[in-house]
């Protein structure tokens, strides 16, 4: 059994979002194409409460994209970003919903950051999605979605980790690249032998 996982494609995420990935909104049309050769279509969505912990504005001196130590580990820190209830939380416009099994919101959580569908940034807090899987008998996962080198790479090493087959679909994501970030996911996803196609 299968899954398609859809990681984050929010409006924030998209051109003229508070965090926007180049050309973000290119994943949308072949998402969508995607879904009806799945058994299952989860859709992921940042959902951050005000004043979340991971934003650049609750660090007087930092700037988005600088990085901190928090108590589970280093953090980039982003510009507010979908913020619960807003346009930008909101799935892009034209991405299809009705297909979804399930929408998972994560990093809701005030003092703690979620990139990753299977995990929160400490690795150990899980957001429930690997006992949806396996309750649903799905075993193989491909990945898409907002942004490569975060949110769609850490799901898809989780995955991996928790013994996923997992494929990761490039036409189907966009990356941000903050410090060679976008090259250090490819190479720790090869390593640990997700497909990359």
């Amino acid at each position: 059994m299968s899954a398609l996982i859809v990681i984050d494609v929010q409006n924030d995420f998209c051109p003229g979002g508070a965090l926007a990935v180049p050309d973000g909104d290119a994943v949308v049309a072949p998402i969508n194409e995607l879904m009806s050769g799945f058994d299952a279509v989860i859709l992921t969505q940042d959902w951050h409460p005000a004043g979340h912990s991971s934003f650049a504005s609750q660090h007087p001196g930092k700037e988005p994209l600088d990085s901190i130590e928090m108590p589970y580990g280093p953090q980039v820190l982003w510009p507010d970003h979908c913020i619960q209830g807003t346009r930008g939380a909101a799935f892009h416009p034209a991405l299809n919903l009705d297909p979804a099994d399930l929408i998972l919101r994560k990093g809701y959580r005030r003092d703690i950051d979620s990139y990753s569908a299977f995990f929160e940034n400490d690795h150990a807090t899980p957001t429930g999605l690997d006992s949806y899987l396996r309750s649903r008998g799905i075993d193989t996962v491909t990945l898409t979605g907002l942004a490569y080198d975060f949110c769609v790479f850490y799901s898809a090493i989780d995955a991996a980790r928790l013994g996923y087959d997992v494929t990761v679909l490039s036409a189907a994501t966009r990356g941000i690249d903050v410090g060679g970030s976008l090259a250090a996911a490819r190479s720790a996803m090869q390593e640990a032998g997700i497909e990359l196609i």
